[in-house]
């Protein structure tokens, strides 16, 4: 797995980590959100970048991805290689 981000918001009512992205990331990629040991593994169903739908981004991108469980800002956002 390699680090690809970093959580720097969470919506809880809509379940949206907003993510600063360190590397591309792509619809469909598996990815691992987790701090201080807890975390979960998804794959990426959708993903916006200023309110639109897009298919990937790249680094240096910020993000909004909707995530099946609560996140904490700062969570690391690592994804399968």
């Amino acid at each position: 797995m390699k680090p690809i981000g970093k959580v720097i918001h969470y919506y809880g009512k809509v379940k949206v980590a907003v993510v600063e992205l360190h590397g591309d990331l792509k619809v469909g990629d598996g990815i691992r959100i987790e701090k201080e040991g807890c975390g979960f593994d998804q794959i990426i169903s959708s993903m916006q970048i200023d309110k639109d739908s897009v298919q990937s981004a790249k680094k240096g991108e910020t993000v909004a991805i909707k995530v099946a469980e609560v996140v904490r800002k700062g969570s690391l956002v690592l994804v399968y290689q």
